[in-house]
């Protein structure tokens, strides 16, 4: 299996409910992911090996075969094609390598053996193996030893312990064939019976009459706070979308600084950036501009060597009367952050922090 070009086509995906993992096949320009991973999302983000992060728009969902199809905003033509395995390759016994990112972790390849290539659950066939598969690892590749996609990865079923389960390659060629060429601009549902797409709000499939999945034309509304948040981080210059990384939870790039803005223990809100790392030698002079100054409202912490700048507020201090000052000091520490992290290197040889991003 050609490890470097699974780095360069698993993707994350990003939103307000959590992430997953997807594909990109080359050969129709889409990106594939579960269904169930962006359920409820018309627009994710997908983010490349290197974080780097593309706006996403949902075009097909086929929630019976539990598939979705992406359309991403960005130029994929340099990336090397992904091959789908033939349906019946798979036997038992043999190796399988699942691709993705658990957990919401950096990307990782498992590996595992056929337990079974086509295990019935749930009135449908999967394939099922010992490789390690978690929350977090839906929607990526299943791949054999010639780096064929050979399924979809799920981790949905977690009444399983130590099994892992993909959907068939078949299922995904089947949704791919009979999809054919559409609209990519807009949200489609492809109906689980005759594989009509509809673009419209529907109960029923207008040309079969099939129950459609209850709720699969609806969008999850941004909590309060979230569009509080979102705000903020739109007056950044940032596109909200990009920076979601789960419920009331941000994480993206202001310049080279990592922001990070979280709700802890339900109560309070958080926005931080780990800016820097102490100097190896000579910190005297670093600690004493750290204790000296006056950062308010953001306080600056070490953790071991990490430098970071911080600010904390109370949800309940978050009302009408001080909602702006609040925003404004959330969209002024990702500017501060941005600035220190380079005075911070060249006043007193600070290194830049592992999570920093050169700017482009």
């Amino acid at each position: 299996m050609e490890q470097n070009n699974i780095y360069q086509l698993v993707f994350k995906v990003t939103h307000a409910g959590g992430s997953g993992s997807c594909f990109y096949l080359k050969s129709c320009n889409l990106f594939v992911t579960n269904y169930h991973v962006v359920e409820g999302f018309h627009h994710v983000a997908v983010h490349s090996n290197d974080r780097t992060p593309y706006l996403a728009k949902v075009v097909l969902v086929n929630p019976v075969l539990d598939i979705a199809l992406l359309a991403v905003d960005g130029d994929f033509s340099a990336l090397p094609e992904l091959s789908l395995a033939e349906n019946e390759s798979l036997a038992i016994g043999r190796k399988v390598y699942v691709a993705g990112y658990p957990y919401g972790m950096p990307f990782t390849v498992t590996e595992g053996s056929v337990s079974s290539p086509k295990q019935l659950l749930d009135g449908k066939y999967y394939i099922q193996t010992d490789a390690a598969v978690n929350p977090g690892n839906s929607g990526g590749p299943m791949l054999n030893e010639n780096g064929e996609v050979v399924g979809v990865t799920v981790s949905k079923f977690t009444q399983a312990d130590n099994m892992g389960f993909g959907i068939r390659v078949e299922t995904l060629r089947k949704l791919l064939e009979t999809a054919g060429e559409f609209d990519r601009t807009i949200f489609q549902v492809q109906c689980g019976s005759c594989d009509e797409l509809i673009a419209e709000e529907e109960e029923f499939c207008p040309s079969c009459g099939e129950k459609l999945t209850e709720g699969v034309f609806d969008q999850r509304e941004q909590s309060p706070l979230g569009s509080f948040v979102e705000s903020a981080i739109e007056q950044m210059g940032i596109n909200p979308i990009l920076a979601r990384d789960g419920y009331d939870s941000w994480l993206f790039h202001k310049g080279s600084s990592e922001i990070r803005i979280f709700v802890y223990d339900g109560n309070y809100l958080f926005s931080t950036s780990p800016i820097n790392l102490l100097p190896k030698k000579d910190v005297e002079p670093v600690l004493d501009y750290m204790l000296t100054e006056d950062f308010g409202p953001y306080k600056l912490g070490i953790e071991e060597r990490q430098i970071y700048i911080a600010y904390r507020i109370h949800l309940s201090d978050i009302t009408d009367e001080s909602e702006e000052e609040i925003r404004q000091n959330i969209v002024q520490l990702a500017f501060k952050a941005d600035e220190m992290d380079n005075m911070m290197v060249e006043r007193f040889g600070c290194e830049f922090s592992e999570y920093s991003k050169a700017e482009a």
